[in-house]
């Protein structure tokens, strides 16, 4: 078994995942499939739209269709130009700046590839601060607390690689809220929001407990992780598993004792769950043609589909060498609809 089959076989087997908490938040009608970000490509002769806007273009990849979508002819703020991707929540781009004294961060939706958004829009966020023990260099993953940034009650996380968390509402707060995450090691886990819970969560190491903060007090809770119906694994097939990269993901599921329940599964149904450094999500496949049901796509080392009732691991064609153009990490962005 390759490393990366590893990889995708340990997310997989461990995904503690229910169909009715993904068929809930499935029940909407779409205009594209899920989307893998893969460059930016601007106009060589940075032709000038208005102001300091210029045309650009952005390249996708279609799992359903397994082939590259290109995006041409976007109008671009000039201030994206300059920019790297650092992140993505609910389809929106995080960018960054490195200038002299400081980090700038804006949201945009250069991402979105329906028509209608040629004109990208452009959130500027506060300069990034660090913290005694943080760093704001290296991000992990960010979080965005509603669909759009410009809903009044959203707001923005960024976690860094290291013990610092960020938070800000946009367009709203000069300053961001730093936070110190209360344990090391956090590097594998993902931060993502509950909208039922209205809280940031991030698993704590070993995925034994979630720390999670609300939107207003900045001291953090815990919640223990009860793991139900492992399967009996030869101890051969354990030891397979440990010698790969981890990363921890978590459902949404609380029982009366603030217990949080987690259930193995190899069957989630004609669904199929999303998972990167952005959002993890689920579509319904038989909503978008071409998706595998029954199925995680992950964005590891190289973009795969796992199967999980065959168990099976297959890696995505790479169109056209289109991955050595790469510039970033790349994130998987859920469909958009008008």
């Amino acid at each position: 078994m390759s490393q990366d089959s590893q990889l995708l076989f340990r997310l997989s087997k461990l995904s503690h995942r229910n169909k009715d908490v993904f068929i809930q938040k499935s029940v909407c009608l779409f205009s594209t499939s899920p989307y893998l970000t893969v460059c930016n490509v601007w106009d060589d002769a940075l032709r000038f739209v208005e102001g300091n806007s210029h045309y650009g273009g952005i390249i996708l990849f279609d799992p359903a269709k397994e082939e590259v979508l290109r995006v041409l002819e976007k109008i671009v703020p000039q201030e994206l130009y300059n920019s790297s991707l650092m992140g993505a929540s609910q389809g929106w781009g995080f960018f960054s700046q490195q200038r002299s004294n400081h980090n700038s961060v804006c949201i945009s939706d250069l991402y979105n590839p329906l028509p209608s958004k040629s004109n990208t829009k452009m959130i500027p966020l506060p300069p990034l601060t660090s913290m005694l023990y943080g760093q704001t260099k290296v991000v992990w993953n960010v979080a965005m607390s509603s669909s759009s940034p410009h809903e009044e009650d959203c707001v923005v996380a960024i976690k860094f690689l290291g013990r610092q968390l960020s938070m800000c509402k946009p367009g709203r707060d000069h300053a961001w809220t730093n936070r110190l995450i209360p344990f090391d090691c956090a590097e594998n886990s993902n931060l993502m929001y509950s909208k039922k819970n209205q809280r940031f969560y991030l698993p704590a190491p070993g995925s034994n407990y979630l720390c999670s903060w609300d939107l207003h007090s900045n001291d953090p809770k815990f919640n223990e992780l009860v793991f139900h119906n492992l399967p009996q694994l030869p101890h051969s097939a354990w030891e397979a598993l440990d010698s790969c990269f981890r990363e921890d993901h978590w459902e949404d599921r609380v029982t009366a004792k603030g217990t949080r329940n987690m259930c193995y599964t190899e069957d989630i149904g004609d669904l199929c769950i999303f998972l990167s450094k952005s959002d993890p999500f689920c579509v319904v496949a038989s909503s978008c043609s071409g998706l595998k049901p029954n199925s995680i796509y992950l964005m590891g080392r190289r973009f795969a589909v796992c199967d999980l009732t065959t168990g099976t691991v297959s890696h995505f064609d790479d169109p056209n060498d289109v991955q050595k153009r790469i510039p970033f990490f790349p994130f998987w962005l859920p469909p958009f609809s008008n």
